[in-house]
């Protein structure tokens, strides 16, 4: 848990007020309805089904006992709306620059283009990634999401590095 987080984050979008907040317990339901909204992590086996519900549980607990890992959400009117996690990374390279990791970008379809991506990732690279004292915010995003693409781009970021995954047999 990033315990320098300027939590809980308050913001206006083109849909209403929200807040920006570390995930609890309570909102797996909500985590795992945004996953499963998403083609390629449904596709991926994020489908939403009771029967996951513990492993979802299991992965959240993880992730905030991690002190290097926080997972965030986005509340509207009292609706998990949107979600993020995000990875503290020391590094030697950049003379030791630390990183933030950004993974995990969710909005609930019916709501892109509301303004809260880009309130979110603002505040990361605005916000968070001084706090923790990363010089550097990176992500990675699938290659298909092309839409995903242009979004983050237009933030300014820039896709400079291709990525590699191996998918280690369970």
């Amino acid at each position: 848990m990033l315990d320098a987080l300027p939590l809980p984050h308050p913001f206006e979008s083109r849909v209403g007020s929200a807040v920006l907040r570390r995930a609890t317990g309570d909102d797996i339901d909500a985590l795992m309805a945004l996953l499963a909204d998403d083609p390629i992590s449904a596709a991926r086996g994020d489908v939403a089904s009771d029967a996951d519900h513990d492993a979802y549980a299991r992965a959240l607990r993880d992730i905030l006992a991690e002190p290097s890992n926080d997972l965030l959400v986005v509340d509207l009117d009292g609706t998990v709306v949107g979600t993020l996690q995000l990875t503290s990374i020391p590094g030697m390279a950049r003379q030791g620059a630390r990183r933030l990791l950004v993974e995990a970008v969710r909005v609930r379809s019916s709501i892109r283009s509301s303004g809260i991506g880009s309130a979110v990732m603002r505040w990361v690279s605005d916000a968070a990634a001084p706090a923790l004292g990363a010089s550097l915010v990176q992500l990675t995003s699938d290659a298909a999401r092309t839409d995903a693409h242009r979004f983050y781009e237009r933030l300014g970021y820039a896709g400079s590095h291709v990525g590699f995954k191996y998918d280690v047999q369970r």
